[in-house]
């Protein structure tokens, strides 16, 4: 009797917050929904999703997720909380395969590429650990702790997005490129810590790999849009200072869908209130950008032993990855059309070319990212990592071997895999290893694993590409491609659980 009246009132609660959030479904933690797949009733939770995202503006009250740690997360709520993933990574597929023409088109020349490219990793270095400890040592009400780094970094890349494509000299496009540098990194790095606060335990590996999905929607429109654009015949003229007027389109639609998205999360999930425990060691933290820095010195001092495992593979993971978005365009217009980027027509073919191939493994990267997240409940996460990693270093491999540009579509397969999984599973490695306490500054310190690789490659592969690869593009894909090789075999020595993502945790 007493548990019948339990399951009774589950159930009123349960009806009473349908109601009163229309678009959030409430689901109690039970062994039964641990059990549930991530992409059940997938093609079910995509309309209910774009319905809120069009009449959040209508209503933020009335639309607005109520969600509780002690609750199992719906699929829509996890696709509404990182729906500015979505902006941010639009952003992003265009500095992969956009600004680097933009540079070729103001006269750089090949070989300037990697220092041009400096303003990722430094930004990188500099302003996301830094978001990171700030974030966890901030509290406004009303907004939270996590969600004004995404206002204020959304805004400003929409801001630079705009102005962009009317850049008339190569010094302003690179100090441009700083400036959306600092945006993108403001706005991204909470993400990952938004996940760890919000997200249960046990559905942390949905959370995480649905922004490889937003990854994959976000990066594919950016570079579809570049194809798309170059087709309109009146766009091909070029601007005084020689950017074609396709290049335009692309920048204009992602000053909107930056600070388009990011709305759309900060005005549909909330963040948990901290308790008035939390909220006391929160203001008794010292604040600022010094003190910041004196906790993200501490926080490597005490980093726990999977996360500099986790440095090694990022080492030579993000060394390739960086390596193929500065040199793809210029191998393609090599091995397909024969050419180089001296010749601007042939290499306006080639990038757009190149917008259309990193829109494709971007597809792939949206739809493996469920087939990752059920791979992540079935083998351990460093497996499955590897796995993915090895896929991309044998596209990398292929590339250069490819003259008929509709083949270069094969090995994107095996690279759209590889980056869903970099883009979500190497957090689930490591995130148990972090004081829950600490999950901003912990994030903010990855990141800087990925970005200081960016900046070795920077200031080493101009002088490795002209020495030890003759100056030839096909040469610097294969050389990405071993990288990566050596990548997925480092991840495998990461002293990790060996179960399965979320088994302790529902255990």
């Amino acid at each position: 009797m007493r548990q019948t009246q339990y399951d009774n009132k589950r159930s009123s609660e349960n009806t009473n917050n349908a109601s009163r959030y229309p678009f959030a479904t409430y689901q109690y933690d039970t062994p039964k929904n641990k059990e549930s797949g991530p992409t059940a009733s997938i093609m079910q939770c995509f309309p209910q999703f774009v319905v809120p995202c069009f009449l959040l503006t209508k209503s933020r009250s009335r639309f607005k997720m109520k969600i509780s740690p002690q609750v199992s997360m719906t699929l829509r709520q996890i696709m509404l909380m990182n729906f500015g993933f979505f902006g941010i990574q639009y952003s992003f597929g265009l500095q992969q395969t956009a600004i680097n023409p933009i540079f070729s088109f103001l006269h750089a020349d090949p070989g300037q590429l990697p220092i041009l490219n400096m303003a990722g990793p430094i930004t990188g270095l500099l302003v996301q650990p830094l978001i990171g400890a700030m974030s966890d040592r901030t509290w406004i009400p009303g907004l939270g702790r996590r969600r004004p780094y995404f206002l204020i970094g959304a805004i400003g890349c929409s801001l630079c997005l705009f102005i962009y494509p009317h850049v008339t000299a190569l010094w302003v496009a690179v100090l441009l490129l700083w400036l959306l540098d600092i945006s993108n990194n403001t706005a991204m790095e909470p993400f990952r810590a938004f996940i760890a606060d919000t997200v249960p335990e046990h559905q942390q590996s949905t959370g995480f790999l649905m922004q490889s999905v937003f990854t994959g929607l976000g990066i594919t429109l950016a570079n579809v849009s570049l194809y798309i654009f170059q087709q309109i015949g009146w766009l091909q003229q070029t601007s005084e200072a020689g950017i074609p007027y396709w290049v335009f389109g692309s920048f204009y639609i992602g000053a909107v869908c930056s600070i388009g998205s990011v709305l759309v999360t900060v005005l549909s999930t909330p963040e948990h209130e901290p308790s008035p425990e939390e909220m006391a060691a929160i203001k008794a933290q010292p604040r600022g950008p010094v003190h910041a820095v004196k906790d993200i010195g501490t926080a490597i001092k005490e980093m726990p032993t999977p996360l500099w495992q986790l440095a090694s593979v990022y080492l030579f993971q993000w060394y390739a990855l960086f390596i193929y978005w500065q040199y793809i365009s210029h191998s393609i217009v090599k091995s397909v059309w024969g050419s180089t980027s001296a010749d601007q027509a042939a290499y306006e073919q080639a990038v757009a070319w190149t917008g259309l191939v990193n829109g494709f493994y971007n597809v792939v990267t949206f739809v493996s990212a469920f087939g990752l997240m059920w791979m992540a409940r079935k083998y351990a996460a460093k497996y499955v990592h590897a796995f993915a990693v090895i896929l991309a270093s044998l596209a990398l491999l292929t590339i250069p071997h490819i003259t008929n540009k509709y083949l270069m579509f094969a090995p994107m397969i095996g690279f759209g895999i590889g980056w869903a999984s970099m883009m979500g599973v190497p957090f689930m490695i490591v995130v148990h290893s972090i004081p829950k306490e600490r999950y901003g500054v912990y994030m903010g310190i990855v990141n800087m694993m990925i970005v200081i690789p960016m900046l070795i490659e920077t200031v080493t592969f101009g002088w490795i590409y002209d020495t030890f690869l003759g100056a030839n593009p096909s040469n610097a894909m294969t050389f990405a491609g071993v990288f990566l090789a050596i990548a997925a075999v480092l991840t495998l020595t990461i002293k990790t659980s060996n179960k399965p993502y979320g088994v302790e945790s529902a255990s």
